[in-house]
């Protein structure tokens, strides 16, 4: 038995070697028990100020990286070979390549690529120690690390790259890295620092508000800017906050979205002190309007959109800007009568025709827009744009705080300029960063199209970032919560894993999640139990084993059982397994398909009980299926992956192009009888194939659907 603990603020160059030779030897040898540990500091200060702290039953801790490997190799017989001497030698000049400045690591890295001249390891002809150590010095040097990269060293980078592939492993292991680093990070308490914003004026009162638009459902992205604004309003300053719709585009609006959204924000546990919408103050923005006409602070426009665009870009007067205030007015008159001549005209702010921030030039405030509005019906034919109407209503409605993601900082002085036209109170502006994911799009407008065009069901499609889409994969609200809560108010735009978000899911639904059983119908193998009654009976055992209060379950006990073909495939004549909830088995015969195209797949298995058998031996602990002593459920279980296949999209790309051709994965299964008296949305385990929520429950004649449940280890994702 050992342990390794690793300060994972440390220099990488000197931990991560003995961290692949320690993961490494666990993958490879299965008496190799060694307990890997992470502290958030720089240095062990138990540790003679180390980067780590290797401890081997029985032996004094060691500290330094180059002790820890010997320690490693030494006390592990699987990596003895004859080249021991060699193999030493090399992974004592791994440090070599710690130091982070080039000119240090240069003179190494040469001796390697000279060595690698005829060769494809450093030693021998199958990996070792030395080309782990080697490996991770380098790939925890930025500087050694880029020089590979860039092929400066042709051989080193040959070898860097064959290693690399061959050994997918060291994937995961700089993944499980990178994912603890985010978790470091993301683990900051919401009551830390993080939010110690410095926000002005709080002391006079603290108002925030969450101005979702009724166009579409609340996806991930508006989760966070609304549990901020309800962070602050309420657990932080015990303030108000307001939710206030929008609802300035009737083109776009339904009150289907509408309703959606509060359920949403009800459903995250946000209760707004009040609720309204702008479409309540068209009157006092239409008043405004003429008021900045008649100032000379804005005017009526016809340009045609394209020429607009080209005129803002290139800092170009439009023709119109000159217009007295009579003509402005005229027009704004047409416009109101959302008659043909209105349509053509809008009303843009007169801020500046050449500022460098391009949302200072001229933008417009004003569209004519005849269609009925879901809430106002035919009553006005124009409408505020958002930006001419939030600052405004911000205003009027008392907020203090407006707190919005960085993407409107260019905005900000547009929203400050409009306050100031008009003599309203200013509010104070903070900004903090959206949340974005991987391989996932936020733009409402992009995610309609997935609507509109079938790729996905609905708005509440299991892979869709909305509330409702998550919700339905599985995820709870409490961990979206903590999960928002964590990343904070901060600035830094981060484009986030989906592993960390499904990993904060996974504390909460394990310990209150059923464990059940599922065996996959597509070539199931029965298997004949020597020993088991001949009459099939049932056993009261516990749904969680670690949580009581659960309750128990019916599990039902045959000569004849179902188990899955990859756990046959897997077993060897004479093996001693463990049935799990049962006992151990020994396998006494395996019949293999006749078809030459599928001889490795299992027809048949013969058991016999040996119920005295040590389960903590066995290698093999499978799950299984009574076929008699009860109804098994036939079930439906749904796996999905992302629907785009670029981690990050920019913006000249087409989305088309990058769809991912198969995002959904069924397996028809059976599932113990339990599974009868589950309900839509319950969450469960299927011991050893995962959570999963139900979608739809099992009735008679009709199989029950269920969704996997990521749960941060898993190849697929949103």
């Amino acid at each position: 038995m050992a342990a390794l603990t690793i300060a994972s603020k440390a220099n990488q160059a000197i931990t991560l070697p003995a961290l692949l030779i320690v993961e490494y030897a666990k993958a490879s040898d299965p008496n190799a028990k060694i307990d890997i540990q992470f502290e958030d500091v720089e240095i062990l200060e138990n540790a003679e100020k180390s980067g780590l702290d290797l401890k081997v039953s029985g032996r004094s801790s060691v500290y330094q990286s180059t002790q820890a490997i010997r320690e490693l190799l030494r006390s592990f017989a699987f990596w003895r070979g004859k080249n021991d001497d060699v193999v030493l030698e090399w992974t004592d000049r791994a440090h070599r390549l710690a130091p982070p400045e080039f000119k240090s690591v240069e003179g190494p890295l040469l001796e390697l690529d000279s060595h690698l001249t005829l060769r494809s390891l450093i030693v021998g002809y199958t990996i070792t120690p030395a080309d782990l150590a080697f490996w991770g010095a380098i790939r925890g040097n930025k500087v050694a690390y880029a020089a590979v990269k860039k092929g400066a060293m042709l051989n080193v980078t040959r070898w860097f790259k064959y290693v690399e592939e061959s050994n997918p492993w060291l994937a995961s292991v700089l993944q499980s890295i990178n994912a603890h680093a985010q978790e470091r990070k993301a683990a900051k308490s919401k009551e830390g620092a993080s939010y110690d914003i410095a926000l002005p004026d709080t002391d006079k009162g603290v108002v925030t508000r969450f101005p979702p638009e009724p166009s579409g459902y609340l996806h991930i992205g508006h989760a966070k800017a609304a549990c901020l604004n309800d962070y602050f309003a309420h657990e932080m300053y015990q303030g108000t906050l307001i939710c206030r719709f929008d609802d300035t585009n009737p083109s776009k609006e339904k009150e289907e979205f509408q309703d959606a959204i509060v359920e949403d924000l009800a459903l995250m546990g946000i209760k707004p002190d009040k609720t309204s919408y702008t479409s309540n103050y068209f009157q006092e923005l239409y008043d405004y309007c003429i008021t900045m006409l008649k100032h000379g602070k804005a005017y009526a426009d016809d340009t045609e959109r394209e020429t607009m665009q080209h005129e803002r870009m290139h800092g170009i007067a439009s023709k119109r800007r000159g217009s007295t205030v009579e003509e402005n007015l005229a027009r704004f008159e047409e416009m109101k009568k959302g008659n043909e001549e209105g349509v053509r005209w809008c009303i843009r702010a007169k801020m500046s025709v050449d500022n460098p921030n391009k949302a200072m030039r001229d933008p417009v405030i004003y569209r004519c827009n005849p269609q009925p509005h879901h809430r106002t019906g035919e009553k006005w034919k124009v409408y505020p744009t958002y930006d001419f109407a939030c600052p405004i209503v911000d205003s009027m409605e008392g907020i203090t705080h407006a707190l919005r993601t960085i993407e409107y900082r260019d905005r900000n002085p547009q929203y400050n300029w409009m306050l100031d036209a008009l003599n309203l109170r200013r509010v104070h502006i903070w900004d903090f960063a959206r949340m974005n994911f991987i391989r996932t799009l936020l733009s409402k407008r992009k995610l309609s199209k997935f609507v509109e065009s079938g790729v996905v069901w609905g708005w509440d499609d299991p892979r869709f970032p909305t509330i409702r889409g998550i919700r339905r994969r599985g995820m709870t609200i409490d961990a979206l919560r903590e999960f928002i809560l964590k990343q904070g108010p901060s600035r830094n735009i981060v484009n986030l894993d989906w592993t960390l978000f499904w990993a904060t899911n996974k504390k909460y639904i394990d310990p209150v999640a059923p464990r059940h059983t599922a065996i996959a119908k597509e070539n199931a193998v029965t298997a004949k139990v020597k020993g088991a009654r001949v009459a099939p009976y049932t056993e009261d055992k516990p749904k969680h084993g670690k949580n009581p209060e659960l309750g128990t379950k019916k599990v039902a006990y045959s000569s004849e059982i179902l188990i899955d073909q990859e756990d046959a495939q897997s077993f060897a004549q004479d093996e001693e397994i463990t049935l799990m909830n049962w006992g151990n088995a020994i396998v006494r015969s395996i019949s293999h398909s006749l078809n030459p195209l599928h001889r490795s797949r299992v027809t048949s298995l013969e058991l016999e009980l040996h119920l005295q058998g040590d389960v903590k031996k066995t290698k093999q602990k499978i799950t299984w299926l009574a076929t008699s002593g009860q109804e098994l459920i036939p079930v439906e279980l749904v796996d999905f992956d992302f629907l785009i296949t670029k981690d990050k999209l920019e913006e000249d790309d087409n989305v088309d192009d990058f769809l991912t051709p198969e995002t959904e994965f069924r397996t028809e299964a059976l599932a113990d009888g339990n599974v009868a008296d589950l309900k839509e949305h319950d969450v469960i385990q299927f011991e050893r194939k995962g959570y999963f929520r139900v979608d739809r429950a099992f009735k008679h004649g009709e199989k029950a659907v269920m969704f996997l449940i990521p749960t941060g280890k898993e190849g697929k994702g949103k």
